[in-house]
């Protein structure tokens, strides 16, 4: 058992609850960002993003890998960033391009 934390574009929400599904499914602890209740794009404050920025920043110290939801290769910035955090940290980082369906 490996504990993965989701990264990727909220988006592709459906693809990342779709993945986060077989990961558990296949023995393993997932922690996903939270996704908005409200389909308000702007529906957070800056003070409430940061919070939420903060928090799955630890999410990924917590993990032993990092699941970056890279559809069609998309990767954006904060992504990118929660990637190279990951990275710096030594997680493994697995891609939803590469996984196998």
């Amino acid at each position: 058992m490996k504990i993965i934390t989701l990264c990727g574009s909220l988006r592709f929400q459906k693809e990342m609850l779709e993945a986060a599904e077989r990961l558990e499914l296949a023995g393993n602890c997932v922690l996903t960002p939270v996704f908005p209740a409200s389909e308000d794009k702007n529906a957070y404050t800056e003070k409430e993003l940061s919070v939420l920025g903060a928090m799955h920043r630890e999410k990924i110290k917590l993990s032993d890998a990092v699941f970056i939801v890279n559809v069609n290769g998309y990767i954006g910035s904060a992504t990118k960033g929660e990637l190279e955090f990951a990275k710096s940290l030594g997680k493994e980082v697995l891609y939803y391009t590469e996984e196998e369906r």
